[in-house]
């Protein structure tokens, strides 16, 4: 394993210097799920939830989210995202999310994905949690980065 690239030789946080690195296509793919009641579940399909339309909203909390990263992530750099995507699904015991982010630049998008897995599902959790105290937001992880050279 290489060394740091966020503490510099003093072992003090800082944010990386990217403006010698080329510019290139970039993206990421995350995924995570909110494990949840099965009576919950079925009050999301039928769109019973009190506060709405669950799934709509946590598209979106996560696309609004991919786009504020540099402010909720100390040490990222603010990018200027291509498209950012976020599907859900409901599954047997809970929502699963999936997000792609993608950016023409020089550092990865990968936090932008992992970002917006999270505030949807936080964003589920949120609309749910008067029917359901027992949910619990799990695996979020990095599935995909990619890096291709402009042409």
């Amino acid at each position: 394993m290489g060394e740091l690239s966020h503490v510099d030789g003093a072992g003090k946080a800082r944010m990386v210097n990217v403006g010698g690195k080329p510019v290139s296509r970039r993206r990421a793919r995350a995924s995570g799920r909110i494990l949840m009641a099965e009576k919950t579940v079925e009050l999301v399909r039928k769109n019973e939830i009190a506060k709405g339309d669950v799934l709509a909203v946590a598209r979106i909390a996560g696309i609004q989210a991919a786009k504020k990263t540099a402010e909720l992530i100390p040490l990222c750099h603010p990018l200027p995202l291509d498209q950012v995507e976020v599907e859900l699904d409901l599954v047997p015991g809970g929502v699963e999310a999936r997000a792609a982010a993608r950016c023409t630049g020089r550092t990865g998008v990968e936090m932008e994905a992992l970002t917006a897995v999270a505030a949807a599902l936080l964003s589920v959790y949120d609309m749910c949690k008067a029917v359901d105290k027992e949910m619990r937001i799990t695996d979020i992880r990095l599935v995909e980065k990619t890096k291709e050279p402009l042409e």
